[in-house]
């Protein structure tokens, strides 16, 4: 968030923390590498690519920009962006209306993972309706980098954490829907965790709710992070779990039992979502 590298915040109100991890922290947890607040009379631009770090920033008040990729935003009061600093990217102030913001650089555990999830839910601005729970997270950040203690590392990963799940679920956010949608796709929902074990169709459930097959499709999997058939999927599974662990049932019944008509076809489902087969799941939970 610097003018240049080297050149120090003007305003003592202004703050950068610079960290290092220790080993278990860089093996195990989420860890900062810088975080910060910038007051709006130290307010700059940066640009940078090719590093290996994981940008979250939170605007406090004024405006701003940020370009990564062929994406270009406006950022103001409340906006938040999420970008990996590997790509090419460059945000600076407004002139004319500075802003204020916090920021976190982090790295670490599966940080990749996270932000390429994120990418599939959303761009990488995003304006949370939880955001005083973003500012108190990098405020929390910053203050228990400021004193080291023996368990800064293992908070400072859990509170990145908590930015990381805010960053995932703010397209669930009720001002990004339509609450009519809303309701129609929590009622589709519903339905799927009522009815599960019966012959489920996209068809059928389209005509139900009176709902085109194609936006069904698309808003479902924006707002549940999964497809329709992937939560019919994930209910028999645990459902059949279970039958498996509390009756005396053949993985033949369960498999009916769960919706599954085919009883090799439920088997192999059951194995790529534990990575166990039907008859060493019921056994490791018995025994």
């Amino acid at each position: 968030m610097e003018k240049t590298d080297t050149q120090c915040f003007k305003n003592k109100l202004s703050k950068r923390i610079i960290s290092t991890p220790g080993p278990a922290a860089k093996n195990t947890f989420f860890y900062i590498q810088e975080t910060g607040c910038l007051k709006t009379e130290d307010a700059a631009s940066s640009q940078r690519q090719n590093l290996e770090s994981f940008l979250m920033v939170a605007v406090i008040s004024g405006k701003g920009e940020l370009t990564i990729g062929n994406d270009s935003f406006t950022l103001s009061k409340g906006d938040c962006f999420f970008i990996d600093c590997r790509q090419s990217h460059f945000y600076k102030s407004s002139s004319k209306d500075p802003w204020e913001v916090l920021w976190v650089h982090f790295n670490g555990a599966t940080s990749e993972q996270y932000y390429e999830y994120f990418l599939t839910q959303s761009k990488n601005v995003f304006r949370p309706s939880a955001f005083d729970r973003v500012v108190s997270a990098i405020n929390e950040i910053i203050d228990i980098n400021e004193t080291k203690t023996p368990d800064s590392e293992a908070n400072t990963s859990k509170l990145i954490v908590d930015l990381l799940t805010i960053a995932l679920t703010a397209n669930n956010d009720s001002q990004k829907y339509d609450s009519a949608l809303k309701q129609k796709l929590a009622a589709v929902h519903t339905y799927i965790d009522d009815h599960f074990c019966e012959d489920l169709s996209l068809e059928k459930l389209s005509s139900e709710f009176y709902i085109s097959k194609f936006y069904l499709t698309r808003e479902y999997k924006k707002i549940y992070g999964m497809t329709i058939f992937q939560h019919i999927i994930t209910s028999r599974i645990n459902y059949g779990k279970q039958l498996l662990r509390f009756s005396d049932k053949s993985i033949e019944e369960i498999a009916h039992l769960c919706g599954f008509n085919d009883q090799s076809y439920f088997a192999r489902q059951f194995k790529k979502a534990e990575n166990l087969t039907c008859f060493s799941y019921r056994k490791k939970w018995r025994d």
